[in-house]
C-alpha cells in the first residue's frame, strides 16, 4: 500500500490513525511529496513530476500496489493508475480532488486557498508558525493518543514540516498548481482510462456549501461508475479531512480493496 495525503499536508503524519490497521494487512507506506514536511525542496513543481515520484515510490515499494489518496493525493493516485496501469492492484480514494469541479468553483475559493498559502508564509517568517500549526492539529492529535508526552511529539513533528520558508511556500504552491494545471490533467486523462482494478471511492458529506458538496459528490460517484469493480461510499456528517475524523472508514476501504485484489490473486 502506498498513502499520497491532501494538499501540502506531510503524508507521514496525515495517514498516522490509518497506519497501524493497514499494517496488519500489508506492507504500507506514507509519503512526503517533495518539498514538503521531511523530503527535499522541489526546484521545479509540476503535476507530472507529482505523479513520477509517486509511480517511483510504488515501484521502490515492489509494485503492484493498492494506492490510496486523499483529495489531492486522491487525484494524483487516478493520474499515475492511468499513466501507469501496470504498478496498479487497486485504489482507494478518499474525498479526491476533480479538477473539472474545481474550475468551476467562484473564482474567490480559488483565492482563499492561495491566501492560505500566503498567511503560511507570512507566519513562518515572522516566527508564528508553530502557534498556528498547534491550532489547526492539536484536536486530531489528541484524537491520536492520550498521552501527553506522544502529543508533544506530534505537534513538534508537525511543527518541524512547516519549519523552513520552502516547507510554508508548498502551501501556496500546490494550491497554484491546482488552479492552473487543469489543461494538464485532462490531457493525461485522455490517454487512457482507469485501470481495471478493485475502486473505492470515499465522499465527505458536509463541510461544504450543499449545492458545491453535491458537485463534488457527483464528480466522485462517476469516478467509481467508471471502472467495473467500483464502490461509491458516502459517509454522512463526515468533513473533508477524513484520515482525521473517519479513519477507521479508510482501514475498511483499504480491507475491501485488499481482500478483492487478494481473492483474484491468493498468491499476490
Amino acid at each position: 500500500m502506498v498513502l499520497d495525503s491532501g494538499m501540502s499536508e506531510p503524508g507521514t503524519l496525515a495517514f498516522a490513525a490509518v497506519l497501524p490497521a493497514v499494517a496488519e494487512r500489508a506492507r504500507v507506506i506514507a509519503y512526503d511529496r517533495a518539498g514538503i514536511g521531511t523530503s527535499d525542496p522541489v526546484p521545479s513543481l509540476t503535476v507530472r513530476s507529482q505523479v513520477d515520484d509517486l509511480a517511483a515510490v510504488a515501484t521502490a515499494a515492489g509494485a503492484p500496489c493498492v494506492l490510496a489518496g486523499h483529495s489531492w493525493g486522491g487525484l494524483l493516485v487516478q493520474l499515475a493508475a492511468v499513466q501507469h496501469p501496470e504498478l496498479i492492484a487497486g485504489l482507494v480514494l478518499i474525498d479526491p480532488a476533480d479538477e473539472i469541479y474545481w474550475s468551476q468553483l467562484p473564482a474567490e475559493i480559488h483565492q482563499e486557498s492561495v491566501e492560505t498559502g500566503k498567511l503560511a508564509m507570512q507566519r513562518q517568517a515572522a516566527g508564528t508558525m508553530d502557534e498556528l500549526i498547534r491550532d489547526f492539529y492539536t484536536s486530531y492529535v489528541r484524537m491520536l493518543t492520550g498521552d501527553k508526552r506522544l502529543q508533544a511529539l506530534l505537534l513538534a513533528a508537525y511543527e518541524s514540516c512547516y519549519a523552513t520558508q520552502s516547507q510554508a511556500r508548498m502551501v501556496r504552491d500546490e494550491a497554484l498548481l491546482f488552479n492552473s494545471c487543469g489543461p494538464e490533467i485532462h490531457q493525461i486523462r485522455s490517454t487512457a482510462a482507469l485501470p481495471d482494478v478493485p475502486v473505492v471511492v470515499l465522499s465527505a458529506t458536509i463541510g461544504a456549501a450543499p449545492e458545491h458538496r453535491a458537485k463534488w459528490t457527483a464528480a466522485q460517484a462517476e469516478v467509481a461508475r467508471s471502472v467495473a469493480r467500483g464502490t461509491h461510499i458516502e459517509l454522512p456528517d463526515t468533513h473533508h479531512a477524513i484520515n482525521e475524523f473517519r479513519p477507521e472508514a479508510i482501514v475498511a476501504a483499504v480491507g475491501q480493496v485488499l481482500d478483492e485484489v487478494r481473492s483474484a490473486d491468493p498468491v499476490g
